[in-house]
């Protein structure tokens, strides 16, 4: 994994090609993956360069997704210039209000932000999805999966596999069978990736960011994504409102409120993997303080009558020390 913040040696001749090449190159960001942004300041000009260096990353999918994106009105970053070669793709640059950050320091218009990201979903389900791979059944098991992969081999607790697989598969058919539409599936719309763009006030002009990975899947997701977030709080309140709302704007079909817990449970597991295999595999440990919050959010889905056999395993194979356990005590000095 990627550690050092320095651009690559292609980045100078890209940006000289598309006469940047007099601009200052900072460190923006790293990523949980092998990507990196930079931010490239040329007196008032403001750009992003993104490197995802090859094999490890392809910036396709994020065009193809920016491009779709922008052409439905959504604020995607514009693509100013690319290199597929060498990975590198100079962005429109939106600045450094991300909602997390905002609603920090102003928590009372916390609950306009979160009115207007729900507003823009609300759209974005109503439009034609993306030319994207599904999100099916397979990879629903994948993702739920990394829990039983990383996080329980890390705290030493072996674990019935093939049942957790089989529960899983007792409760995917609500997403499934849901006759909800399938949509963009943005699948980490979160206040991290959500940006105020200053002199753009309406829902569909908030910046959005990381959606190369997105698929064609169930709406709710994305709304999970946003509520259950894994990197800061949301109250049980807001979420209720949010969720609400949602459905007021969408008027979604079916079980959504079982699709809702179903995905809110996939995800969350997920992410206890990916967090815990970030420390383990990649030498990350910031991610381990995320797990407590985790391990709430999934149990408040737990409850939910739709994850019953899911419930059950998680009562018969990680009892609640296991599930609290934030794994601060196994890294190493």
């Amino acid at each position: 994994m990627v550690t050092d913040m320095i651009p690559p040696a292609a980045a100078q001749p890209f940006l000289a090609r598309l006469g940047w090449g007099d601009a200052m190159v900072v460190p923006l960001a790293g990523d949980a993956s092998f990507r990196r942004y930079f931010r490239v300041i040329d007196g008032a000009r403001r750009a992003v360069l993104m490197d995802a260096p090859p094999p490890h990353e392809d910036p396709r999918p994020f065009l193809s997704i920016a491009e779709h994106l922008g052409a439905q009105g959504f604020a995607a970053p514009a693509i100013i210039g690319r290199d597929l070669e060498h990975g590198l793709v100079l962005l429109e640059d939106f600045g450094d209000a991300r909602v997390r950050e905002h609603c920090e320091a102003a928590p009372e218009e916390e609950h306009a932000v979160y009115t207007r990201a729900v507003s823009l979903l609300a759209r974005l389900h109503k439009l034609p999805p993306v030319d994207a791979p599904p999100y099916d059944r397979a990879v629903y098991q994948r993702e739920a999966g990394l829990l039983t992969e990383w996080y329980c081999p890390a705290i030493g607790l072996p674990v019935d596999e093939l049942g957790y697989g089989a529960a899983w598969d007792a409760v995917l058919p609500v997403v499934e069978r849901d006759d909800a539409p399938r949509v963009t599936v943005l699948r980490d719309y979160h206040a991290e990736n959500i940006m105020l763009i200053d002199g753009r006030d309406d829902a569909l002009n908030l910046g959005l960011l990381d959606f190369q990975d997105a698929l064609v899947g169930h709406p709710a997701y994305d709304l999970v994504s946003l509520l259950q977030d894994a990197r800061r709080d949301v109250s049980p309140e807001l979420e209720a409102e949010m969720l609400a709302l949602y459905k007021q704007l969408a008027a979604p079909r079916g079980q959504f409120d079982a699709a809702y817990a179903v995905l809110g449970a996939q995800r969350n597991a997920k992410i206890i993997g990916i967090f815990t295999r970030l420390w383990k595999r990649d030498g990350k440990p910031r991610y381990l303080s995320f797990l407590p919050r985790m391990w709430d959010l999934l149990e408040r889905d737990l409850a939910h009558p739709a994850l019953g056999p899911v419930a059950d395993w998680f009562d018969a194979n990680i009892n609640a020390e296991h599930r609290h356990q934030a794994l601060a005590a196994f890294v190493p000095a």
